[in-house]
């Protein structure tokens, strides 16, 4: 099988249920971004990383694409491949768990630390980037919305699994001063 077919040539792409949209819709928008994430998460699993962060950012990985599946079919009565309610609530597990290493928060911190910390500082800024996609595409069309919340709760465990590779590494938040 050939990577290229020529039928994106007249500027449209598939989605689900045969259907041809254009490659500038909100939908190809929103899930184009979502695969922005998946790739980014890539690069931070090339990196030496904590085994447990590993493991949950290849779940991540696998539930990107879940994602990416749910967005390109607009046909909300197909139930294969949806965001749940039990992938979202296995997210805010994670960010609790996590949580619980760091000392809280009293201030805004910038993003930095280590290479793999600022990573996914970075990811998270493009995580809440799809979010806004997201959120333009239900605006305009219905969508499962346990999309909008997963993609909310992902950006905040990428914030918290910053910090901690920072404090794992013995780097300290760095606290923004005006």
């Amino acid at each position: 099988m050939k990577i290229y077919t020529k039928t994106g040539d007249d500027g449209t792409t598939g989605l689900q249920g045969n259907l041809r949209v254009s490659k500038s819709n909100p939908r190809i928008i929103a899930y184009g971004a979502i695969d922005e994430t998946n790739a980014l998460l890539g690069i931070i699993q090339s990196y030496e990383i904590d085994k447990d962060i590993a493991v949950l950012l290849n779940l991540i990985q696998n539930e990107l694409f879940v994602i990416g599946a749910d967005l390109s079919n607009p046909k909300l009565e197909d139930k294969k491949n949806r965001v749940t309610t039990d992938m979202i609530s296995n997210l805010e597990k994670n960010i609790d768990k996590y949580e619980s290493e760091l000392v809280p928060l009293t201030n805004f911190i910038l993003p930095g630390g280590t290479i793999l910390a600022s990573q996914l500082h970075h990811i998270r800024t493009v995580t809440r980037r799809a979010e806004t996609f997201i959120i333009m595409l239900s605006e305009e069309e219905k969508i499962n919305e346990n999309c909008i919340k997963y993609v909310n709760r992902l950006s905040d465990l990428f914030f918290v699994l910053g910090r901690v590779l920072n404090k794992r590494s013995g780097k300290k938040d760095i606290i923004w001063k005006v």
